[in-house]
């Protein structure tokens, strides 16, 4: 055997190393140009930024998550009502005094704003505690679901 009859096992013709990296072509997995190709490309998600834009305190932008109930003042209640009537919020919402949410009556609270010079009875309300006073002052009697203050 001679020496221009030997053979090599392996060609030393290496394969072409490009890009940042190697072994993955000419752009390394990294796709074409500009910002993205770069080291150092660390942008974050368009929506991202848009919720960082929100303003974070509860209730600024956003509706309350629990349902606030519907508000009636005595001095409203003295003009509408007669002297002896039960005032339920089904009653409220028959003389247009509170409006219906979603096909439901909705909560009720009564506040002590103005004078009461009826005796009224109160039923299913929310009844705020000066309210009270004021109602049973007058004559008036409330079985309320519960008293707030």
């Amino acid at each position: 055997m001679q020496l221009h009859n030997l053979k090599k096992h392996s060609s030393h013709h290496r394969s072409k190393l490009i890009g940042r990296g190697g072994k993955r072509g000419t752009t390394s997995g990294r796709g074409t140009k500009g910002q993205k190709a770069r080291a150092g490309n660390k942008r974050r998600p368009e929506m991202r930024d848009i919720i960082k834009k929100l303003p974070k305190l509860r209730g600024y932008r956003f509706k309350s998550i629990q349902a606030k109930p519907a508000i009636v003042n005595l001095a409203t209640l003295d003009k509408v009502f007669k002297d002896g009537e039960v005032i339920t919020p089904a009653t409220l919402s028959a003389k247009k005094l509170i409006k219906q949410e979603r096909g439901q009556i909705a909560a009720v609270k009564i506040l002590a704003t103005g004078e009461l010079t009826k005796k009224l009875k109160f039923e299913g309300c929310l009844v705020s505690a000066s309210a009270k006073a004021k109602i049973e002052q007058a004559g008036g009697s409330v079985l309320a679901l519960k008293t707030k203050a």
